[in-house]
């Protein structure tokens, strides 16, 4: 049997598990994306294989006709599929073989190497690794000024029609009485912190000078220092729809302006889970390789690394997450991102960046990132030059976002986030 008949038999086969999905009830991800929304989503990409009912005392079985493949067979196969599909859409083939069964799942998994290895995003892991070194991730943000939603888009610029465009992420802007906040997501019709597909969130304070950045879960070798005060009552069950925790991975403060004089942003990156030492030759950025979907996997996971004691975490019977507002504690000292400093440009009458063409209209939100690092790191001033994160305008509601080695997607989107809140102290 040719490659091609195998990756078309995988397709039947997810198309098969959609379709028994959606006579459950269950919704393919496609619905209710509005106007800005894709058919490409994370959810009806990667469905988990459905477990099949057993007897009393009967073993467990693989599901598919493919599933008692020889493993060097598996492991060729899902090799040529994967470095055959390099790019989306034709990516979901990648994505299929992980949706066979348990066995292809994890031999998918080991097949496909990180973002920062082969340049590719192909599960929602991916959007939490850090990205290549060499070249940039090219992306835009598409804003939707009526829902207040901002969605992640892979690519150079939006498709004619739409519908080869891969959506990322989503945000929407949630305003509350005293101050506004954004939720991300997989998805853009489900915002909801208990949903399976919460990724973060990004609050500011009330000034807008100060944004702080929450990942769903913890990073890789790192501890979470909570700040907040415990709540009286503490409910010592948890169930398995309990949303994760809110760890604090960074922050993003704008500079105060305190005469209002008109000019660009002055802004500055503390990236809490990010090591400065990471940007060194031969340095290395913490990089997850599994998404934690509910608290008790979070608590499993603590409790197995603390020898039988208690997870230092406590769970609040009047709030569905766990709020840990205090930073990541690293043994080394974080990375700190700067914004490169514009030149005026006497001949236009503006500040001016040299983004390579990627934006194309003058906005008091476009930026671009490098590392402060401290002299002793020795890093070469080469190094400290390279943008590792730039965002900007092209067109109404349009933005480009590129970014690069050590942040991830996730981590960029909630930084150029923090443009499109309302900054009353530096403007």
């Amino acid at each position: 049997m040719s490659l091609k008949s195998i990756v078309r038999e995988l397709k039947e086969m997810r198309d098969g598990i959609g379709s028994m999905s959606r006579r459950g009830g269950v919704s393919d991800g496609r619905a209710g994306h509005g106007r800005g929304g894709s058919r490409h989503s994370w959810p009806s990409l990667w469905p988990e294989p459905q477990p099949q009912p057993q007897r009393p005392g009967q073993e467990p079985q693989q599901q598919g006709q493919w599933a008692n493949l020889p493993p060097e067979l598996l492991i060729d196969v899902i090799q040529r599929v994967e470095s055959s599909e390099v790019a989306w859409p034709a990516r979901r083939y990648v994505v299929a073989c992980a949706a066979v069964c348990r066995t292809w799942r994890e031999v998918t998994k080991d097949v496909v190497k990180t973002l920062e290895e082969c340049s590719r995003i192909t599960f929602p892991i991916s959007l939490k690794q850090p990205g290549p070194r060499d070249c940039p991730v090219q992306c835009f943000v598409r804003r939707d000024r009526a829902t207040s939603t901002y969605l992640l888009y892979l690519g150079l610029s939006p498709s004619l029609h739409g519908e080869n465009d891969k959506l990322l992420l989503a945000a929407r802007k949630i305003r509350r009485a005293a101050r506004t906040s954004f939720v991300i997501s997989l998805i853009s019709d489900d915002f909801s912190h208990s949903s399976s597909t919460y990724v973060g969130k990004l609050k500011p304070n009330f000034l807008g000078t100060k944004f702080t950045i929450f990942d769903s879960q913890p990073p890789c070798d790192a501890a979470v220092l909570p700040n907040n005060k415990p709540s009286k009552r503490h409910s010592k069950q948890v169930s398995p729809r309990l949303p994760l925790g809110n760890y604090n991975v960074a922050t993003v403060s704008y500079e105060l302006t305190v005469l209002r004089n008109r000019g660009p942003r002055r802004m500055q990156c503390t990236m809490h889970s990010i090591p400065a030492v990471c940007i060194q030759e031969g340095g290395k950025a913490p990089t997850p390789t599994g998404m934690v979907h509910s608290l008790d996997e979070q608590v499993s996971t603590l409790s197995t690394s603390s020898k039988g004691k208690e997870p230092n975490i406590e769970f609040s019977s009047t709030s569905l997450t766990a709020d840990l507002s205090g930073p990541i504690s690293t043994s080394e000292a974080p990375l700190l991102l700067k914004n490169k400093a514009p030149r005026w440009h006497e001949q236009l009458q503006c500040w001016c960046l040299n983004f390579r063409g990627r934006v194309t209209v003058a906005s008091v939100k476009n930026f671009q990132l490098v590392a402060s690092v401290d002299p002793s790191l020795g890093v070469p001033a080469a190094e400290q030059e390279k943008v590792i994160l730039q965002f900007g305008k092209i067109g109404k509601d349009i933005f480009t976002m590129d970014y690069r080695y050590p942040l991830s997607a996730f981590q960029a989107f909630a930084i150029c986030l923090t443009s499109f809140d309302t900054k009353p102290a530096c403007e």
